[in-house]
């Protein structure tokens, strides 16, 4: 299967606050062409980072020649369903994705898991994938296994697919490439962004505490623009993740997704994305 970039739009956030149609031009412009974007529920509808409706946005994707792959969106007890499948339809998303969730225990893991084969039962009944991706709190231990492990041993595997950031993985503790075999056909997405050199200590659980209760708290503590850079400008072996994902042949999508800068978020998916073609091509030789 052949591994195409694409674009998580939370990386342009700002400035699609501020004009979601150019901001969309510019991407075109560098060479983007597939998205992850984000669904959000407003007072007023649903929002795609921007003020225009999902049958507008629609319209000017079509306009620039440009996909929506999936989306992310909060997925919980509270979820619009008949919205969010809604929007993603409208769009022509065809899958998606869990933003983030929190644990306590292995019960809670497994209450999670029970839950989201039911919605992945009903994104499969409207023609959509439902998948999860993980940040580092996946990688805590509860009882002798990761939160990741017992999502993959108790949801089903046509229900519920994953989509691996790489960085997270790290911040996680483990190894990225040891996870893209684990999770094999159903690690349907990666996510790709870098880690600066200067980042100490690079395993967030030695900040936190490996029995530490993960919040969303301590998520907003990991979100230092300092913390993040575009691809290619880090130490991260992202060329042996595109290597390993290349050669598994699982993946379709590896979405460039920079959580967080200092600096303009156009010009960083910009490199993000003459880097990460540089990079993918050195792995496909």
């Amino acid at each position: 299967m052949t591994l195409s970039i694409g674009l998580q739009l939370f990386s342009v956030k700002n400035a699609l606050k501020q004009d979601f149609i150019g901001t969309i031009e510019q991407l075109a412009q560098i060479g983007y062409s597939h998205l992850e974007m984000v669904i959000k529920k407003t007072d007023d509808g649903f929002s795609l980072g921007g003020d225009l409706p999902p049958s507008e946005v629609r319209k000017q994707l079509d306009r620039l020649g440009l996909k929506a792959v999936s989306c992310h969106t909060r997925v919980n007890e509270e979820t619009d369903w008949e919205g969010v499948l809604s929007v993603n339809q409208e769009i022509g998303s065809t899958a998606i994705g869990c933003s983030i969730a929190f644990f306590s225990s292995k019960q809670d893991v497994l209450d999670f898991c029970k839950q989201f084969n039911k919605y992945g039962e009903i994104c499969k009944k409207k023609g959509l994938q439902l998948y999860y991706h993980n940040h580092f709190q996946e990688f805590q231990v509860f009882e002798g296994e990761t939160v990741l492990d017992y999502m993959l041993k108790h949801t089903d595997p046509e229900l519920v697919k994953f989509e691996l950031d790489t960085y997270w993985a790290v911040r996680g503790g483990v190894d990225p490439l040891a996870w893209m075999r684990k999770l094999g056909d159903r690690c349907i997405f990666l996510h790709q962004k870098d880690l600066p050199a200067s980042v100490q200590p690079v395993n967030w659980f030695e900040v936190f505490g490996e029995n530490s209760h993960i919040t969303i708290d301590e998520l907003y503590r990991t979100q230092d623009p300092k913390h993040f850079t575009q691809v290619g400008q880090g130490c991260l072996n992202i060329r042996d993740y595109l290597q390993e994902a290349v050669s598994l042949g699982h993946s379709r999508y590896v979405f460039v997704e920079q959580d967080a800068t200092d600096g303009d978020e156009i010009e960083g998916v910009a490199t993000s994305y003459r880097n990460l073609t540089q990079l993918l091509q050195q792995a496909t030789l």
